[in-house]
């Protein structure tokens, strides 16, 4: 009995291979219905086979996806019209490249429904986007009308998923052309422009190595007036000239070669009036893009940093940037100290980008921030009140209850070593012990309300507060 040689079993294994891909190609038309396989309708639009073209991908940042919708959508109007289709395949599309769609021999994705999303485009404001779809249309060049599919799609953090677009052509330098005005659309029509927003960001998704979900919160523009600041004469006029004189001066400084990038401190104790600084001068830059990062956002400086670059003139908020910013020993440091200090050094001397750094700790930030010019070129003390700060403080937050000159000025000499955030509390507290003795508020309550504050078991709450130092307990701890 002779035996099988080589050339029988290639024969055998290429027939083998053609009957295996009928039978997927005639399970996969039972499965598929009247649905349009992806693979044909991108043949029909480019007229060519799209297995065999290369895909340029591109990233996009998750808190800039309602840019990217905005961008197609006027791009589509730039090419005279277009048509927006989806693409069936449930889950699976969320972990397959366009490439791997077309190419793939396990599934024949077909044309479906698009899927939209709502996300925020302003405080109290929403857009319907596409979260998945693909648009066909033909980009306008010199050799004519070139067809186009761009494939845009959203965030999946279950698969490893990031925004990103995927564009198909048949023409070389068509695919760059795309993408670059699609850049060029996302930040001039920006729902971030001239906007404050926070973008958020959460442990267990940085520990995880999940990207982030782009969770981005618009908030009202703050209004402070000046007068609402109580502190050292001189220096909210210099921080508001370093913040904001820089960029409205923007250009006589450019023409004498001097940068325009800055960064500014404000650094003192809890309570004393950092955060109502930084929303009076949020108030007052009307037109600016401003990005708050707090907390464990602040991971997120390289993507601000990235935003504000793009949309300047731009704020970036770093608040309590201590915890990041700790001075670096031989037991190491986080890893995010790096990454504020690059986001620093990282933007071109003519980037109208303020950073906006507040903390309680100055005595322990990295010296290579707060002290090197380039990085944080201003650094100004928000002190505990002064005695006249305390009284201004007073009559600023009891401008309702009828208290005396007498008692305010009594009450302003006997809290020594208090902060802003104390006085308006004190004043709270006074106006709360009237209506629970359901009387008229008057000198005597503010008088008790500071008896009872400055009492020692008030430490603590002086402490949160920001006026007084933690009591010491058994335990050690001051």
């Amino acid at each position: 009995m002779s035996t099988p040689d080589d050339g029988d079993l290639t024969r055998f294994l290429a027939a083998f291979g053609r009957l295996a891909e009928s039978a997927n190609h005639y399970a996969s038309r039972d499965r598929l219905g009247d649905k349009q396989r992806l693979a044909d309708r991108l043949r029909q639009h480019l007229a060519t086979d799209p297995t065999v073209l290369p895909v340029l991908t591109e990233e996009i940042s998750p808190f800039r996806f309602a840019d990217v919708d905005l961008a197609l959508e006027h791009l589509l109007e730039e090419a005279g019209g277009g048509e927006l289709i989806g693409v069936g395949g449930g889950e699976q599309r969320w972990h397959t490249s366009l490439s791997e769609m077309l190419n793939a021999t396990y599934i024949d994705f077909p044309v479906g429904p698009v899927d939209y999303e709502k996300v925020a485009i302003g405080p109290e404001s929403e857009r319907s986007v596409v979260a998945f779809g693909l648009y066909l249309f033909r980009w306008p060049d010199d050799g004519g009308a070139r067809p186009v599919a761009v494939v845009t799609r959203g965030t999946r953090a279950q698969y490893g998923a990031t925004p990103r677009l995927e564009v198909l052509t048949t023409e070389e330098g068509v695919a760059a052309a795309v993408l670059g005005r699609i850049r060029e659309l996302m930040n001039s029509r920006s729902v971030l422009r001239g906007q404050i927003v926070t973008f958020g960001g959460s442990e267990f998704e940085a520990t995880m190595g999940i990207p982030n979900q782009g969770q981005v919160t618009f908030q009202p523009r703050p209004q402070v007036p000046a007068a609402d600041i109580v502190l050292p004469e001189g220096a909210l006029a210099k921080v508001e000239r370093h913040v904001l004189g820089i960029g409205a001066h923007r250009e006589a400084l450019a023409r004498a070669g001097q940068h325009l990038k800055r960064g500014v401190l404000l650094y003192g104790p809890p309570g004393t009036g950092k955060t109502l600084t930084v929303r009076h001068l949020l108030g007052m830059a009307e037109g600016t893009t401003v990005i708050m990062l707090t907390g464990m956002a602040l991971q997120l400086i390289s993507l601000a940093t990235q935003t504000a670059r793009a949309l300047q003139p731009a704020i970036v908020v770093l608040e309590d940037c201590d915890l990041v910013a700790e001075q670096r020993d031989h037991f190491g440091s986080s890893p995010l100290l790096f990454e504020v200090l690059d986001a620093l050094d990282g933007l071109a001397s003519d980037s109208d980008v303020t950073f906006l750094l507040t903390t309680n700790r100055v005595d322990v930030l990295e010296p290579a921030l707060a002290q090197r010019p380039g990085r944080v070129d201003l650094a100004v003390e928000i002190p505990r009140p002064d005695r006249a700060a305390r009284r201004a403080l007073l009559s600023l937050y009891g401008r309702g209850p009828p208290f005396s000159d007498t008692v305010l000025d009594e009450v302003a000499r006997d809290s020594d070593g208090t902060t802003a955030s104390f006085a308006k509390e004190l004043v709270r507290r006074a106006v709360l012990l009237a209506a629970v003795a359901e009387e008229e508020v008057a000198d005597a309550h503010l008088r008790s309300a500071l008896a009872e504050m400055m009492t020692d078991s008030s430490t603590i709450t002086r402490a949160l507060l920001g006026g007084g130092e933690w009591p010491a307990t058994g335990g050690g701890y001051a």
